[in-house]
This record gives structure tokens, C-alpha cells and sequence, in this order.
């Protein structure tokens, strides 16, 4: 089973939010992993032709499972849950039984044998225990030939319209390591995503549509393309007091503004706070259907942002869809990696490749130093 060219494997795959990163700059996926059977249809209907699977990874055997791509895949990628360092006070390691499936993308690279593999996760992977995860897995990386690199990303600084901040490793086979993509001087707004998406009142819209408005900005005509009908375009239909209580909140202003029997307590930050227009957006969670959630109130209208707009704000072009039940749909949307992030850390990949083993990489040694943004 020879593949010329570009190839991935994607384990933890969501949506395909990396997928499709990698997609932009001309790879091909030969084999993606999720565990969540509706997630799962998610991904096939927007990656047809990548082999996908929905068993639970440690359930599968490793080696049959991947022996096929052993030397013939250039990127693995995926982000592996990690739960076992986020407990405080008690001194974890990855080798923490909550981390296994950690341990099986390892496995998965340590079969498969790729040019490059990249990790997606929570800022603090690399700084809890004073680094003592981010060191096992360079340790253990190393130990299967990779030199590894790590720094943390804001996905505003690629040209999303949100402040998102992910841990990225990246590692490359052999001694030469490579650079984890510097920020860009990109500044997308708020507005700049969602200003020409149809102007839904509470309850309104259908899965399919069409578009009311035309594009304005470059970031609007890029994520529409060619498309024609506008999906997945829904708003809330929003209890009688919650609209009440949005009718009092203007443009950019938060629940300070509220009368105080209508502020609330909550363990959210941005609670009855509208989006800011001009700003951009908090990190996308998988409750962005609900003002009580977290600041994911749209900026003029009485409602919260439906999937479409969250899926801007993550980044999506208008062509990708999210299928199954609303809950289903944010989670698709939520726990995805920005697909303009993951275009940039693909991009570096590629531009890796294309310099071959002549290129301008780092010795390993010294990328062990490198130090987090």
C-alpha cells in the first residue's frame, strides 16, 4: 500500500478541525479516529474519503490497526485527552493511568514511523509539575527518534477571530527539529466573521437557508466561497426572561449593566455579556448556545450565536457541516482546533518537507530549550 505524496493519520480527530488544516495545504488523510459515533458521521460527511473509524482507541490493537501505515504516513496527528496532570496537589505523571490514551498515540507512532508528528492540548500540559509532563513526552518522543519542539499558540495570532490558546509539539524525525509557527500580524474581528450571516431573532432560522446578505470583508468572502446555502444557521428560542433580560443589554456591554434583580451568580466568566463587534472572541465551548454559559451573547441581536456563527468564529468555511442533534453540533464546533491554526502548523510541515534534509531546522539540543510564548 504505497501513497505518493502528502499523507496524515488523525486519532482524536473531532470534527477534523486539524484535518482540515492539513487538507488546505494539499495532504491527504488516509485514516482518522473518533470515538463519538455521531462526531464520527460528522467528520465522514466532510472527509469522504479518509478511512474512519469509531471504536474506542484502546480497544484497538495497535500494531494490526496500524502496521499497514508503517513508513508511509508523513504527519500523525491528533489530541490526546490528558486528565491526570490537572489534578492539584498531587504530584501526576503520563504515565498516570488517566493519560493512557496518551500512551496510545505514542504506540501509534511508535508503529507507524512518521516524518513528522503533531500534538494538540491545554496550555498548562507544558508548565504543570514545572514542566515535568512536557519533559516525559519530549523524553519519550526522543526515545523514538524524534526532536521535538513546544510553545503555545493564540489562534487569534493566525488570522481567527477568537482568543484560543493551545499547546502545540511538534516533532520531526532525526536530530534536525523544526520551528513551531511565529504569530501573524492578522487582527479579524468579531463582526469581521459574522456581520453578513442572516439576522435571526430568538427561535428563528432552519438547518438550510439562504443567504441574506452579501460578504463585506475578505474573511466573510473567503469562509463563504462558492456556497450558495447557508447551514447549520439556527438561534436558540430563549425563555421569556432571558430575553427579558438580554432586551436590557446593549452592544458591547455585560451584565453590570443589568438591574440587580436580574444579575446572576455564576462560575462562567462573560455570563450576559454580549461579544464585543470590534473584538474578538473567547475561547468557542461546547455551551455557546446560552448567554448564561459565557460570553457568547451576539453583539446586537437578543439572542446567543448559533453553530454557524461559533463555527466562524472557529474558522470553519460555510462548506463544512455539522450534523445530529444541537448538542452534538456544538461539540463539533466547541472542541475543535481553528482550522486557520491548524492551516499554519501544517504549512510549516510542508514547508519542512520542501527544504528536505538540507533545511533550516535546529538541532535538537538546542529545541529542547526553547522556551513557551
Amino acid at each position: 500500500m504505497e501513497h505518493d505524496g502528502l499523507t496524515v493519520i488523525d486519532l482524536f480527530a473531532g470534527v477534523g478541525g486539524l484535518s482540515l488544516g492539513f487538507v488546505q495545504n494539499g495532504f491527504e488523510i488516509l485514516y482518522a479516529n473518533e470515538h463519538d459515533a455521531q462526531i464520527a458521521e460528522a467528520y465522514n460527511l466532510n472527509h469522504p474519503s479518509t478511512k474512519t473509524t469509531t471504536e474506542d482507541i484502546r480497544n484497538l490493537k495497535i500494531e494490526t490497526e496500524f502496521s499497514r501505515y508503517a513508513n508511509k504516513v508523513t504527519v500523525v496527528v491528533g489530541g490526546p485527552p490528558c486528565q491526570g496532570f490537572s489534578q492539584k496537589g498531587h504530584r501526576k505523571t503520563i504515565h498516570d493511568e488517566r493519560n493512557f490514551l496518551f500512551r496510545k498515540y505514542v504506540e501509534v507512532v511508535k508503529v507507524v514511523k512518521p516524518k513528522y508528528l503533531v500534538m494538540e492540548n491545554v496550555p498548562n500540559l507544558l508548565t504543570n509539575e514545572n514542566g515535568l509532563f512536557k519533559n516525559e513526552i519530549f523524553s519519550l518522543f526522543s526515545e523514538l527518534g524524534y526532536s521535538c519542539s513546544a510553545s503555545v499558540l493564540n489562534a487569534a495570532d493566525f488570522g481567527v477571530p477568537q482568543n484560543r490558546r493551545r499547546a502545540i509539539i511538534l516533532g520531526k524525525l532525526g536530530e534536525e527539529g523544526l520551528d513551531i509557527p511565529d504569530g501573524l500580524s492578522m487582527n479579524t474581528t468579531v463582526w469581521d466573521a459574522i456581520g453578513d450571516l442572516a439576522f435571526l431573532e430568538s427561535g428563528e432560522g432552519a438547518q438550510e437557508q439562504r443567504y441574506q446578505l452579501p460578504p463585506v470583508s475578505s474573511y466573510q468572502k473567503e469562509l463563504r466561497g462558492s456556497e450558495d446555502v447557508l447551514r447549520n444557521h439556527v438561534a436558540t428560542k430563549h425563555t421569556k426572561l432571558a430575553l427579558e433580560r438580554l432586551e436590557l443589554i446593549p452592544a458591547n456591554c455585560t451584565q453590570k449593566v443589568l438591574p440587580k434583580e436580574h444579575r446572576t451568580k455564576s462560575v462562567y466568566s462573560g455570563t450576559w455579556t454580549r461579544l464585543n463587534s470590534k473584538g474578538k472572541a473567547p475561547t468557542i465551548t461546547t455551551r455557546f448556545d446560552t448567554p448564561s454559559s459565557g460570553q457568547f451573547t451576539h453583539p446586537y441581536l437578543n439572542r446567543a450565536i448559533t453553530v454557524r456563527e461559533a463555527a466562524r468564529l472557529q474558522s470553519f468555511p460555510d462548506s463544512y457541516r455539522f450534523v445530529g442533534p444541537k448538542s452534538s453540533q456544538m461539540k463539533q464546533v466547541g472542541n475543535a482546533v481553528p482550522p486557520k491554526l491548524a492551516y499554519h502548523v501544517a504549512k510549516a510541515v510542508k514547508e519542512d518537507l520542501e527544504r528536505g534534509d538540507e533545511g533550516t531546522g535546529h538541532h535538537s539540543g538546542e529545541r529542547r530549550t526553547r522556551s513557551e510564548n
